[in-house]
């Protein structure tokens, strides 16, 4: 039986540093893995270290999102409390946790998409997701124009990954999927690309931990 999560002590406001858009360097492979971290868990981890080794990334910022637009979790933690859970989590000095997007008061993932490529234009982005992620992706604000703006990895996670792979955005993306034994050089690849990554999974989900942490009646 798992432990439900310790009740988090009132955080402070989210750092400056925590805020500002993390340094990268020109030819640098940097992934970019969001989300609401609402906990973050081990399954989240597993997603960060595939694509790290995987894809050979120089870094992979693991940003904290201030909300999720199409998940309705009632009331979010403090976004300084998801930073502090996703630090403690994350101890490879590869991963750097940030919650830039609240700073820069974006909303949609394609608006940190565009704004990322015209300020880092030397840097090889990669967008990373979980494939529970993909299922829904074409509901996603201009999905089109983030799989346009940079390459795309997806990593599985537990569930039926043949449904996963015939969802709405997978079927418009397959003549753009690169072999999964390719992943290494994904970075450079021109957009539309994108490869599915299998690997070590966990069965955990933020929901599950919320609803553990939950006091019964």
């Amino acid at each position: 039986m798992r432990r439900p999560l310790a009740p988090l002590a009132p955080a402070a406001p989210a750092t400056a540093e925590e805020l500002r858009l993390p340094p990268s360097g020109p030819g640098w492979r940097v992934g970019l893995f969001g989300g609401s971290f609402d906990p973050p868990h081990e399954g989240h981890l597993l997603v960060a270290e595939t694509v790290l080794q995987r894809l050979r990334l120089d870094r992979l910022w693991w940003m904290v999102t201030p909300g999720n637009p199409l998940k309705d979790h009632g009331r979010l933690r403090p976004l300084a409390e998801r930073l502090r859970l996703s630090q403690d989590l994350c101890d490879d000095p590869r991963i750097v946790v940030t919650g830039f997007e609240a700073s820069w008061r974006v909303r949609y993932s394609a608006d940190t998409v565009l704004m990322l490529r015209r300020r880092r234009p030397t840097t090889q982005f990669v967008w990373v997701m979980g494939a529970d992620s993909l299922a829904s992706f074409h509901r996603w604000q201009d999905w089109r124009r983030i799989a346009s703006a940079m390459p795309i990895a997806v990593v599985d996670r537990p569930g039926s990954t043949l449904s996963l792979l015939s969802s709405p955005a997978a079927r418009a993306l397959k003549p753009h999927r690169l072999l999964e034994r390719d992943a290494a050089r994904l970075a450079q690849a021109d957009p539309p690309a994108w490869v599915f990554l299998h690997g070590p999974r966990s069965a955990q989900s933020s929901t599950r931990l919320r609803a553990l942490a939950e006091p019964t009646s």
